[in-house]
């Protein structure tokens, strides 16, 4: 598929919104990068990761205490995946190269691939959000229908009720096979996947026998293949339900728009900016926790709009944005709390589900 083009921009709402945001940074003489309170957390983050794992497989306690240390472990994965990760791998997390590549490559150690991640998410997802066909984020056939242009089978009519299922089935789907596919095929969706060099192949190759060895070769040998089988399972699914459920709220809710290329000139009518707000929705920003935890993605109207700025700066930079589209009359789509933006999600489902 030959990638859309943008209709040029028409007003200067993207270039004054830029002007007014970089001058928050100047005026206060902060870096737009991340700070030391982000780099604590990381580490942190990581620390704690490496303890649980290590006290699990070589400490095995006992049942209860393991399942816990279990969902703890998933729930750190997806921590360490929106705290760190995310903002190494667009490049934000510091101000140094060297300091985001190793953030972005703990995706790696994680059983994923950072090359693969950044072709998938920094370019295409944030420049073609929620374009069906295109936006492989949104690719959730043959068990989800996300947008109206996508193909309805009968499973969908119950989507409603078992999207937490297929969520929970993420993470294992893209270790295991979605990662596999995209660098077998060379394509990512419709989209062709970057050219690999030897250094990508090697460290592709390297960091998955890596990621079978820690989490299945070498717990297998310390608790037995039942155990082991038991204690990933409750990991990978708690893992892929809390990266699912952050950026489906985010993005598949009622307000969002899932536009499609004008044809024949294969041109999105938006420019680039617009569409980002019409696709995108921020939920409980004003929760500091949540905010906390998710590594800012609930501010994701920010993200989108400022990929190259850490999450740690989005509840300053929001005043501003709202603002700036106020101003211009633009959509500023926002939930008040986790709750309602997932209630909307499901409403979105159901929708789709009867239509």
């Amino acid at each position: 598929m030959i990638a859309p083009g943008f209709s040029k921009p028409t007003n200067s709402f993207y270039s004054e919104l830029r002007k007014r945001v970089y001058h928050y940074f100047h005026e206060n003489k902060i870096e737009p990068t991340g700070n030391i309170k982000l780099y604590i957390k990381a580490i942190l983050a990581i620390v704690l990761f490496t303890v649980t794992y290590v006290h699990l497989v070589f400490f095995t306690p006992v049942f209860w205490i393991a399942v816990m240390e279990c969902v703890l472990l998933g729930g750190l994965t997806a921590f360490i995946g929106f705290n760190v990760m995310h903002d190494g791998a667009h490049g934000s997390f510091s101000r140094h190269k060297w300091i985001n590549e190793l953030a972005g490559v703990t995706i790696n150690f994680l059983g994923a691939n950072v090359h693969l991640w950044k072709t998938k998410h920094n370019y295409i997802h944030h420049t073609y959000t929620n374009v069906d066909g295109i936006d492989d984020d949104i690719d959730g056939k043959p068990f989800l229908r996300l947008a109206e242009t996508q193909p309805k089978y009968k499973i969908h009519r119950i989507q409603h009720w078992y999207f937490i299922l297929v969520y929970s089935l993420l993470y294992f789907f893209w270790i295991f096979f979605t990662d596999y596919r995209k660098y077998l095929s060379k394509k990512i969706g419709s989209m062709p996947a970057p050219k690999y060099s030897f250094k990508d192949h090697f460290f592709f190759w390297f960091f998955k026998v890596f990621h079978l060895f820690s989490f299945v070769i070498l717990p297998i040998y310390m608790v037995g293949f039942f155990p082991w089988l038991v204690g990933f399972t409750i990991y990978g699914l708690f893992t892929g339900i809390a990266l699912s459920l952050v950026f489906q709220l985010a993005h598949t809710v009622t307000e969002t728009k899932f536009p499609m290329p004008v044809m024949p000139q294969n041109k999105i009518e938006d420019e680039w900016a617009i569409l980002q707000l019409k696709t995108t929705a921020n939920f409980s920003t004003k929760n500091k926790f949540v905010s906390w935890l998710v590594g800012g993605l609930n501010h994701q109207i920010e993200h989108h709009l400022f990929p190259l700025i850490s999450h740690v700066h989005y509840p300053q930079i929001s005043h501003i944005i709202k603002q700036t589209c106020l101003e211009y009359n633009l959509p500023y789509i926002e939930y008040p709390t986790m709750r309602t933006a997932l209630f909307s999600h499901i409403k979105h489902l159901r929708h789709l589900a009867k239509n």
